[in-house]
């Protein structure tokens, strides 16, 4: 019954079964030519039935198996795999279609390839989530056709299984590669000019070309009678919270993500890079309640705690209330710390609301409010007004990006850093202004 289940004909089966049954018809009005289409359908069965036992003399046939990652990447492309291997005695022209998960919406991913006498290959595809859970995959539906192509025999491989999508762990290590090899100019991360000397002291070494005069050690000089300097270090153990807005606001999508979720994959960067620095890194998540606080730290298993703790976090339909953020910054954060506040203004007058609270923080912490441009305005911006209508739309938009200017002049008055970014370029502009303020020696 099983074997029967996987067996299908092919549309040849079909069209050679619809000339059979016309010759039979074409016979009734012409008894002579009966023989023709006897023969003709004796043969068509027999071939039908050879190449059948072909496809399933061989019980075995294929070997198939999908190939996944651990866990997914939030927002990134994901590299999959699919190895097939036949074990048939001949040439094999097959069809693949993967089941994927439901969240991708894509119901025509479909694979043809051919495969020789005792052939493997591999398919290999990419997949970009844009929300964080957990994927259900389906089978590997594997449709394999008889030599003659009127019998198809179906196939199917690695079934039900689930697969968790984490915040951009993928771009995580491609900033931390690049930290790591000195190669973040590539990326749009700026070289900081240092300014002063508040570094930690290091040790003391032997001068060699390049090295600054004013740090000499003219004592050490003095006893090994070759030229000494000291050499310093940035500070270290500086905490830096990535406090996360999750209130309506942060709902707006970007190429298929919530502003939230580019929020998360960048606190996951910063905090990589944080610690990486020497740095202690924590977060703390809210809307109209405090969500999650994880402490900041420098334990080895920092990194897997803020990845498991962002993992669940969900955004809603409440309005943020800054008060509870306030309060809880100030119970539960009592070094002074880079905040970097991820949030989002549409207007002015939302940014006074909120004022009271941030100029507080600001007071006790280093506060960076880091909020998003609205790409489709800047596109509006550009596009030429042809019209009244696409004029009155110029105008408004022009307004709304003159807004989100003055939100970061205003601020800028009361001393508190801000970041006006694309969500694109989100990683790229926070890691900057943290190494900005490490250089000038503001944490």
């Amino acid at each position: 019954m099983r074997r029967l289940r996987s067996l299908y004909l092919s549309n040849r089966f079909f069209v050679l079964s619809i000339v059979t049954i016309g010759l039979f018809i074409f016979s009734f009005f012409f008894p002579g030519f009966l023989l023709i289409p006897k023969i003709l359908f004796f043969i068509f069965l027999s071939a039908a039935a050879a190449d059948a036992l072909l496809l399933y003399a061989n019980k075995k046939g294929l070997h198939g198996v999908r190939f996944t990652p651990d866990k997914l990447s939030n927002g990134d492309k994901n590299e999959l795999r699919i190895y097939l291997e036949s074990f048939y005695g001949f040439h094999l022209d097959l069809r693949v279609i993967d089941e994927l998960p439901f969240q991708f919406q894509k119901r025509d991913l479909n694979f043809y390839l051919k495969l020789s006498k005792g052939e493997t290959k591999v398919i290999t595809y990419h997949l970009r989530p844009v929300k964080r859970g957990e994927y259900s995959f389906g089978a590997v539906n594997v449709f394999a056709y008889s030599p003659l192509g009127l019998v198809i025999r179906r196939f199917s491989f690695s079934q039900d299984k689930i697969v968790p999508v984490y915040p951009s762990y993928l771009q995580m290590r491609k900033y931390e590669l690049m930290a790591i090899s000195s190669q973040l100019t590539e990326y749009g991360i700026k070289k900081i000019r240092r300014i002063g000397h508040n570094f930690e002291f290091e040790q003391i070494k032997e001068y060699v070309q390049g090295d600054d005069f004013r740090t000499i050690n003219w004592k050490a000089t003095a006893r090994r009678a070759s030229i000494m300097v000291n050499t310093y270090q940035d500070e270290r153990s500086q905490q830096v919270y990535s406090l996360i807005d999750k209130g309506r606001v942060m709902r707006m999508p970007f190429e298929g993500m919530s502003l939230l979720d580019y929020a998360i994959n960048t606190c996951l960067v910063i905090s990589n890079i944080a610690l990486r620095k020497e740095d202690k890194a924590g977060f703390i998540t809210f809307q109209h309640k405090i969500g999650s606080i994880l402490p900041a730290s420098r334990r080895n298993n920092q990194m897997k705690l803020i990845q498991e703790a962002l993992y669940n976090q969900k955004t809603a339909f409440r309005e943020t209330d800054f008060s509870v953020l306030y309060s809880a910054v100030k119970n539960k954060i009592s070094q002074r710390s880079l905040l970097l506040l991820y949030t989002n203004f549409e207007s002015l007058a939302a940014l006074k609301r909120q004022m009271p609270f941030l100029v507080m923080l600001a007071q006790i912490h280093l506060l960076v409010v880091i909020f998003f441009e609205n790409t489709e305005i800047n596109e509006l911006l550009m596009a030429k007004a042809e019209d009244l209508r696409a004029i009155y739309n110029k105008t408004v938009a022009e307004k709304l990006a003159h807004e989100k200017r003055q939100i970061v002049k205003e601020l800028g008055k009361h001393g508190i850093h801000a970041i006006l970014t694309p969500p694109q370029q989100l990683s790229v502009n926070t890691i900057n202004k943290y190494l900005e303020l490490k250089a000038r020696g503001l944490i």
